[in-house]
């Protein structure tokens, strides 16, 4: 999809020149965190929804009309279609691996936008240019890199980019530890289940004094007769001679409580992706104060997230209408963060009100009384 050229020799300060690479290890890592724990997959797919959908708005009836139709028909990868689309798949990618990358590609003509494009991170590689304020594409080639042809219609965004570097930070940084922990627990309450379930038996045969020479035969003859018993089709009894005792093995271990640890995990899980755990169906013992504590907390994250989008959804917006022939300004209308009840929001929009009246009507006053005793 990236059309490249030769890779020229890059130049400029060698501390900017370096970075550090997102290799195709951590991508996978932080792919399979996402198939493994399902919380952390469901937290980002909330993120991705909650950030919400937007318009474009402009001064001209039919610049307007033009961008309302390439924000909601623009083909996407993978058959789908809207601006909206690319930006969830945008920001998926933006969450999980630190970086995400897209391409603009214009009709045939040179018209207008046909298609919007997210690109595998397998596929391209990013590097400073002569500044650090400048990245650039390049495309795996086998063994060697080449830089895309047209990078003004390339889109290169990184999520908190380390210091010196064109490096971006995954929202799941530092999640695989904690995230170990918690697939070998589930991995150890599998198998003792599996133990639990599926309950094995020690029988155990002692002879006394009058039932003579204790041999293999015999032992053996106990072994086919339970092993009948307990695999029979129907209800069989077993019936032996002499004293033989039964138990079901593991009977007097206790299962470890792993609820505290795995909640312990959890909520670290929680704190590094900022969901509240209402979101996620967690129903932990929490105030009604708390939780309008957290919903605020989520809110500034979700402002976060759209600033970092807006600079995205501004060159797509606008390579379109200019090469549509427009040059009118626009600006991007998001929807309303919603998280609190709209009865306590009004309630409080109301006190405010009443109490900036109450103000301007003491200073009012107290204009008045100057001006009658000047």
């Amino acid at each position: 999809m990236f059309q490249t050229v030769p890779k020229q020799k890059q130049s400029g300060s060698s501390l900017f020149s370096t970075y550090e690479e997102s290799t195709k290890t951590q991508r996978q890592l932080y792919s399979s965190l996402r198939e493994s724990v399902p919380v952390i997959d469901a937290a980002i797919c909330k993120i991705v929804r909650l950030v919400g959908k937007f318009r474009i708005i402009t001064a001209d009836s039919r610049c307007q009309q033009l961008a309302d139709d390439f924000v909601n028909g623009v083909a996407s990868n993978g058959g789908a279609t809207g601006l909206y689309s690319f930006i969830c798949t945008y920001l998926d990618s933006l969450l999980t691996y630190g970086q995400a990358v897209g391409e603009i590609l214009p009709s045939a003509d040179g018209c207008a936008v046909e298609a919007l494009y997210n690109a595998s991170l397998d596929d391209v590689e990013l590097k400073a240019d002569k500044s650090p304020l400048d990245i650039r594409v390049f495309t795996n080639q086998g063994s060697k890199l080449a830089e895309v042809q047209r990078p003004q219609l390339v889109l290169a965004t990184l999520l908190n980019p380390k210091p010196g570097t064109v490096c971006g930070t995954s929202v799941l940084s530092g999640l695989p530890f904690v995230s170990s922990i918690m697939l070998r627990i589930f991995d150890s309450i599998k198998t003792n289940w599996e133990r639990v379930g599926d309950i094995r038996f020690a029988v155990t045969y002692t002879p006394d004094s009058n039932s003579g020479c204790f041999s293999e035969e015999s032992a053996k003859q106990i072994a086919d007769e339970w092993k009948k018993a307990m695999r029979s089709d129907s209800v069989c009894d077993f019936v032996s001679l002499g004293d033989v005792s039964v138990r079901v093995i593991g009977a007097e271990s206790r299962m470890p409580d792993c609820e505290v640890p795995l909640r312990s995990i959890i909520e670290q899980i929680i704190a590094k992706l900022g969901i509240p755990p209402f979101l996620l169906g967690l129903s932990w013992s929490s105030t009604e104060r708390m939780s309008e504590q957290q919903a605020d907390i989520l809110t500034s994250e979700l402002e976060h997230y759209r600033a970092v989008l807006e600079p995205v959804i501004n060159k797509i917006v606008k390579t379109h209408l200019r090469l549509c022939g427009y040059n009118c300004g626009f600006e991007i209308d998001w929807d309303y963060i919603n998280l609190q009840d709209t009865l306590e929001l009004s309630q409080a929009r109301l006190n405010n009100a009443n109490a900036q009246l109450l103000e301007n009507n003491i200073k009012t006053e107290g204009s008045g009384e100057q001006n009658k005793n000047s």
